[in-house]
């Protein structure tokens, strides 16, 4: 796991400076998969978006993450939309601030497999699966 270049920056000011970040005060943030690792300096090169169906997933901070120390896991069944035509190699996850286009990522990691994903596929992650730590 991985944080972004952004929110290294962001951190280093809100401790440093006080400065909140300015995705902080939103309720939502959203789980984007992708077919190589996007880097801290969070590259949407490849985000899982050459199969018909994918989309990113919003999730609500109070409630989408349990933990009360690291790592955090997804509480609820997290679900992709279900392929209905082309194929991508998952092997990355990111949270990220936007449901599409440019992003503040936050943070990134690799899934322990990678995820085949052709027409039929709905990617998911069952609860508890998806673990989030600052090791």
């Amino acid at each position: 796991m991985s944080l972004s270049n952004t929110t290294e920056t962001a951190a280093l000011d809100a401790f440093l400076r006080g400065t909140d970040p300015s995705y902080r005060a939103d309720a939502t943030q959203y789980l984007a998969l992708f077919t190589a690792d996007p880097g801290e300096s969070a590259s949407l090169a490849s985000e899982a978006t050459t199969y018909t169906g994918y989309a990113r997933v919003a999730l609500t901070k109070a409630t989408s993450w349990t933990g009360t120390s690291s790592p955090f896991v997804n509480t609820n069944l997290i679900q992709f939309g279900a392929c209905s035509a082309g194929s991508a190699a998952i092997t990355h996850f990111a949270i990220v601030d936007t449901a599409s286009g440019a992003v503040s990522m936050m943070i990134s990691g690799s899934l322990s497999a990678t995820l085949n994903v052709s027409a039929g596929i709905q990617p998911q992650f069952a609860a508890g699966v998806l673990s989030v730590s600052a090791d």
